[in-house]
């Protein structure tokens, strides 16, 4: 800041002085502005994601922290049905059981009148309690024995064999060994915590050597399963895609997931993209509707593709959010009418919308994208190389016009779901066994994990009971899943 001296003092030196004084304000100025205009978006960013929860953002709910999050208008509509189980629910209230395996009768011993004696006394009515409980749990241990007979015409000496699974002079049977697994791999119970059940409940002293060798050996048998169910995936008409990060040997490496409402497939590999799709196997060679969150390796495989809408609603919350403009709402409330729509022309038997309404929400659809487009004009291009960057907002709009089919397939064919929840559900798992875990040490124990896990997700979607699954496994016969939809 100058003083009047100095001020005077370069008035008197001359229009060149003034002049200079001038041009060395207004470059101080422009930097000014420049920094301010710089600083302003920084500052906007950082408001933009400090504001980011699960509502608006890809991030999950558990990321929202303990603060109390304002009250937001939720986009489900009101059913009309009253709370509390509807009319026809079935409930689960316990129900007396026919046949008890025990009966104990409580009778009096003297009248309540005259104090006589009831001891034989006729029965004239009963009333019935029943108490379900667990019986003393208590290891069952079968022997098997080869005989050695002499035969008595040559007197030679034959034996009979151990059946095939029966290898060691004592061992663990298959019913120990589903239940092992069940619990490490199904309720992600640690190895010491799953010692600590079996030595409470049935007073076995497994050890960490012989529940990692069952593991290995549940994994050894699944795998011509899992490979049945990956050839299963090729040729389903619409699967569901995802991926997150997991931790293997102290390294971020990344989990895929490719399911439909009765398969689950899972496979680690090191990368995201489509280096790993590649190895993986499955997207090569499917020819269905790939649903997924629109990263840009999907589009590079020859298939249709649904992108998931619950992403997309989030996102348009962000915009609604964070700017004035219109669209974003409207577009929200033109996908959540479609959805319902569709539902509509399900609950009636339908298998498509009529044409017309088709083309009516397309017309939609593309209106209100080019209204998105001309709010948020493209960057203007600057002295730097290569093109400008699109900025978020308009990075999705540019993404709706691209792919408007893939945004609105589960409206021209009602197999694609609306979103991608299938595969977010299947992947959920993995991250409650990274939080109990921390991590896998080993890259074997991850692809144990997977395996295991994804036959056992296969069976629970399929309504089997995982431990007889698993049972079934360690018994030499493997249930195998269905591999086409009903």
């Amino acid at each position: 800041m100058l003083s009047r001296e100095e001020i005077l003092a370069i008035y008197e030196a001359g229009p060149e002085a003034v002049v200079a004084l001038v041009e060395t304000l207004l470059s101080t100025q422009a930097e000014l502005r420049q920094q301010v205009q710089m600083l302003t978006t920084r500052v906007q960013e950082l408001e933009t994601r400090l504001n980011k929860d699960s509502h608006n953002s890809h991030k999950p709910p558990s990321s929202d922290g303990p603060a109390k999050l304002p009250r937001r208008r939720s986009r489900r509509k009101r059913s009309g049905k009253a709370s509390g189980g509807q009319v026809g629910h079935p409930g689960a209230t316990l129900v007396q059981v026919e046949q008890p395996d025990t009966i104990v009768a409580h009778g009096a011993t003297a009248c309540g009148q005259c104090g006589a004696r009831l001891d034989t006394a006729p029965v004239v009515a009963r009333e019935r309690r029943q108490v379900m409980d667990l019986p003393a749990i208590q290891p069952k241990v079968s022997e098997h024995q080869v005989l050695h007979q002499r035969c008595p015409q040559c007197q030679s000496v034959t034996s009979g064999q151990f059946p095939t699974d029966v290898t060691q002079p004592m061992q663990y049977g298959p019913g120990v060994k589903a239940l092992a697994v069940y619990l490490q791999e199904y309720q992600h119970i640690p190895f010491e915590r799953t010692q600590e059940f079996f030595r409470d409940v049935f007073n076995l002293p497994l050890s960490e050597g012989t529940l990692a060798s069952v593991r290995e050996t549940c994994a050894a048998r699944l795998e011509p399963v899992e490979t049945a169910i990956k050839q299963a995936l090729i040729q389903a008409p619409v699967a569901n895609f995802d991926e997150t990060g997991l931790r293997i040997e102290g390294q971020t490496h990344w989990l895929h997931a490719a399911g439909t409402p009765d398969l689950t497939y899972y496979a680690v590999h090191a990368q995201r993209g489509q280096i790993a799709m590649g190895a993986i196997g499955i997207l090569p060679a499917f020819r269905g509707t790939a649903v997924h969150d629109a990263l840009g390796a999907y589009f590079r495989y020859d298939c249709q593709h649904g992108l998931c809408n619950a992403h997309l609603l989030r996102d348009l919350t962000a915009v609604s959010e964070t700017t004035r403009q219109r669209w974003p709402q409207r577009l929200i409330e033109l996908l959540l009418k479609i959805k319902l729509t569709v539902e509509r022309a399900q609950d009636n038997g339908q298998a498509q919308l009529p044409t017309r309404r088709l083309n009516d929400f397309n017309q939609q659809y593309q209106h209100l994208v080019q209204q998105g487009l001309h709010s948020n004009p493209p960057p203007k291009r600057t002295s730097q190389r290569g093109r400008p960057a699109q900025g978020p907002i308009r990075s999705i709009l540019l993404r709706l016009k691209k792919r408007p089919l893939a945004v609105l397939a589960f409206m021209h064919d009602f197999r694609v779901p609306f979103d991608n929840n299938l595969a977010e559900r299947d992947l959920r798992m993995a991250k409650v066994r990274q939080k109990v875990a921390g991590c896998f040490r080993s890259w074997r124990g991850a692809e144990i994990f997977c395996r295991i896990r994804g036959y056992i997700s296969t069976m629970r979607k399929q309504g089997h009971n995982v431990l007889a699954a698993l049972s079934s496994v360690f018994a030499g016969h493997p249930r195998m899943p269905r591999l086409t939809a009903e």
